[in-house]
Order: structure tokens, then C-alpha cells, then sequence
């Protein structure tokens, strides 16, 4: 591997940790997107905490445990509608829409998600019902903390899930005033933790998810807008590769410099 220029990392969630330590052995000699230790940090669903939001501006408000009691009291608690899903689920899957007038239900719905039968037991993620949802979410884009498409993810007749996977389709979408605003606001960081290409789910201008693994929907954003998304991630990644080659030579040149002084 370390004779490659670069690594595109694509892989579903959980995280291989064998792998990523494989990686580490030639992260020096090859480009590797996205980097590996800014996935080590973001490859679950926790990772939207990053993101300073108190007042839950831009963040639904989100609950990980897997105390069941906890769960339970919240969702009495909480408003009518919650979100319930596994920390590291992807595609859409394990993603269930809890309502109150259920509670009779949840006992078993936690034991379900949370109960392993070797004696382990899954944090789960409760989220707060996001107004809007049943209308899709957008998968917006960002290459280098920039977004770069988007497309609108609408659910289908017998699902509450907007992913494609989960049986929902994809329209055309144009990036709100507020959407813009959130990616301003999260793409510095992104690309501090070395996250250059990322999927993030936006419902109602609200951070749902940020997807590092694997992000998908460039196949659909082409289909739809007759496009070439991929050519940008591909530049990117060149001129990222070019860097490292025109940094290695000068380095070169510096010590030769040197050693001849």
C-alpha cells in the first residue's frame, strides 16, 4: 500500500480498528481520505457533539445511553415524537419513529436494542422528533468543508426512513440560506480533523448525522443533475497528493542545501 499515491477509505460502519491500525503503518507515505484518526473520532453518530450548539440551534437535542430508565423517563417526559436508533447503525437501518401512546411497547423495544444475548449490552441514540421529517431530509456533500451537492431524500409510502435503502427517493435540491449557514459552520472543523469528504443529513436545516465512512449519494446527485460529482473529489484529491510530492521535494532540496553548506 505505501506504494500508492492515495487511499479513498470507503467502508460501513462499525469501525475495523484492525484496519485503521494496518493504515496507521503507511499513513506517512500515502494520502489517506479521510484521515485516520479524524474517522477514529467521528465514525458513530456522536460525533455532531462536536459542534458547539447549547441552545440546540442547529443540533436536535440528543440523548446516548443504554440505561433503560433513563430512556424511559425521557421519552415520558419528552415531546409526543422521538427518534430511537442504534450509535453505530447506518443506511437508515434500526431507525425507529417512538410516539407516547406506544410506551407499552418500549420495554421490549429496549430490550431489543439494547440486550445482546452474550450478556453485552448497545448504547442507543434517543433524538428529539425533528418537524419536517416526514416531508425527507437533504444529503449534502462537503469536500474540504465546502458543500459541493445535495439532493433531497423523500420517504417512501410505507416508511418513515427517507434513505434510498429504506425505500425513499431523490429529488433535486438547492441549499437553503440556513443549510449554507451550517455548513459554514461545521466545515472548519471538519477539515481541522482531517474529514475532507463527508455526508452530513440535514432535516429542517437541523445536523442530523455526519457520515465519514462511507458518504453516499453522489451515483444519485449525477443521475438527478446530470452531473459529475466525483471529477471534484478526484481534483481534490490530486492536487492534495501534489502538495506532498512538491513538500517532499522541497524538503529534498533543503538538505541537500544543508549538507553542502
Amino acid at each position: 500500500l505505501a506504494g500508492f499515491d492515495v487511499i479513498i477509505l470507503r467502508s460501513n460502519p462499525p469501525l475495523d480498528m484492525i484496519m485503521l491500525n494496518f493504515l496507521d503503518s503507511v499513513k506517512d507515505d500515502v494520502f489517506i481520505m479521510n484521515d485516520l484518526d479524524g474517522i477514529r473520532r467521528a465514525n458513530n453518530k456522536l460525533y455532531t457533539a462536536v459542534f458547539e450548539d447549547e441552545k440546540n440551534e442547529i443540533i436536535p437535542r440528543t440523548h446516548v445511553t443504554k440505561n433503560k430508565e433513563y430512556l424511559k423517563n425521557t421519552i415520558k417526559e419528552g415531546p409526543d415524537k422521538m427518534i430511537l436508533k442504534p450509535l453505530n447503525g447506518y443506511g437508515g437501518s434500526g431507525v425507529i419513529l417512538i410516539e407516547k401512546r406506544a410506551m407499552k411497547s418500549i420495554n421490549s423495544l429496549l430490550d431489543f436494542y439494547i440486550d445482546n444475548k452474550d450478556g453485552t449490552s448497545n448504547y442507543v441514540i434517543l433524538q428529539d422528533y425533528i418537524e419536517g421529517a416526514d416531508k425527507g431530509d437533504v444529503r449534502i456533500l462537503l469536500l474540504n468543508g465546502q458543500p459541493i451537492g445535495a439532493m433531497k431524500r423523500v420517504p417512501g409510502e410505507e416508511d418513515h426512513r427517507s434513505n434510498v435503502t429504506a425505500g425513499g427517493s431523490v429529488q433535486k435540491h438547492s441549499l437553503t440560506k440556513t443549510e449554507k449557514e451550517l455548513c459554514r459552520r461545521i466545515g472548519p472543523k471538519l477539515v481541522k480533523d482531517g474529514l475532507y469528504f463527508v455526508g452530513i443529513d440535514v432535516i429542517n436545516g437541523m445536523l442530523v448525522e455526519v457520515n465519514v465512512m462511507s458518504p453516499g449519494g453522489i451515483t444519485y446527485m449525477n443521475k438527478v443533475y446530470k452531473t459529475r460529482v466525483q471529477e471534484k473529489v478526484i481534483d481534490f484529491v490530486e492536487d492534495k497528493v501534489e502538495e506532498r510530492v512538491n513538500a517532499f521535494e522541497r524538503r529534498q532540496k533543503l538538505r541537500k542545501h544543508v549538507k553542502d553548506a
